[in-house]
């Protein structure tokens, strides 16, 4: 267990080539429960969740649970019937040059396929079944990226991750197509990367690993504007010092409470003390990168620091 929380828990307890057609085949029906739509640039969003003193989620992968698999267009509406969410999503892209959502390197693990992620094609890719975190079988099959971000429109923001296989140009030639540059997050894996994706998409805003002052600096000199800018500080222990210092440059705050045996969401879950998500948003938190995305919004609901509906573009739909 991080020691900080041992500390609290006591004392407190389709762009893709030219061959490749998108035969996407999903629905989408009208939208019930939560949605996020900003109007107009996404900064101001974030300003906006800022001067309420709130924080959003960010699900991991989309949000997976039992029944429902990872970086899976279902997944994430049944998420959003249920909370106000960012979704982030990992893309892949198949021997013929498709885009579609996969985190991995091979197929076993998330679907009923073998082998690379690369090494099928579309068309074989789509028959296959994806699985839940258990290893169950559900009723869905891998997304398109294409109809992931055509989704998204009026519902959420992706939070998209490149993986090895997939080439910046042609995600970006996709959100453009779908003139989607005010509703995406794009995640650089360095200062180069950041530049680069500023470049090919300049009003996009893009997270990048900032752990000190020095480094956003040098993002800055590399190109990117303070106002682009989203920096992801870690997976330890909050560094509220570090906090103030990007928000006081107009940077937002991802913190992220994700990861394996022993993330914080685990500590969290193991000791109960699920109002720590509350407490890093008061640290000066915007952003909570999650694997446990519904405690996380209620731990921030309860604390008066969740979205509101009716404002700063987040809405809420009851089911008539």
């Amino acid at each position: 267990m991080h020691r900080w929380l041992m500390a609290i828990s006591f004392c407190a307890l389709a762009a893709c080539g030219d061959s490749v057609t998108n035969t996407d085949s999903h629905d989408f029906p009208a939208s019930e429960g939560w949605s996020i739509a900003p109007e107009g640039d996404l900064n101001r969003f974030f300003e906006c969740l800022e001067d309420q003193g709130a924080a959003i989620v960010s699900a991991h992968r989309g949000g997976p649970y039992p029944g429902y698999p990872e970086n899976a267009v279902e997944t994430m509406a049944a998420l959003m019937a249920d909370i106000p969410a960012i979704m982030e999503v990992d893309v892949a892209t198949s021997s013929d040059g498709a885009l579609y959502l996969m985190h991995d390197d091979t197929l076993e693990r998330t679907t009923t396929g073998e082998g690379p992620a690369d090494g099928l094609s579309w068309g074989e890719i789509s028959q296959l079944t994806l699985e839940d975190n258990d290893g169950r079988k559900t009723g869905f099959t891998p997304t398109y990226f294409a109809a992931a971000l055509r989704w998204a429109e009026g519902r959420t923001i992706l939070q998209i991750d490149f993986k090895r296989t997939t080439r910046y140009e042609d995600v970006v030639a996709e959100i453009k197509s779908q003139d989607a540059e005010d509703r995406v997050i794009l995640i650089a894996s360095s200062t180069a990367s950041a530049a680069k994706l500023h470049d090919l998409l300049p009003g996009a805003m893009i997270s990048l690993s900032l752990d000190t002052q020095s480094e956003l600096n040098r993002a800055v000199a590399a190109g990117v504007s303070d106002d682009r800018l989203l920096g992801f500080t870690g997976t330890e222990d909050p560094r509220p010092r570090l906090f103030s210092i990007l928000n006081g440059r107009d940077v937002e705050v991802i913190f992220g409470t994700l990861g394996g045996r022993d993330s914080i969401d685990n500590d969290i879950a193991r000791s109960g003390y699920e109002a720590l998500y509350a407490d890093i948003a008061a640290q000066g938190a915007d952003i909570i990168a999650t694997d446990r995305p519904r405690e996380a919004y209620a731990a921030l609901n309860a604390a008066g620091r969740a979205p509101k509906a009716g404002e700063c573009g987040v809405s809420k739909r009851i089911p008539s």
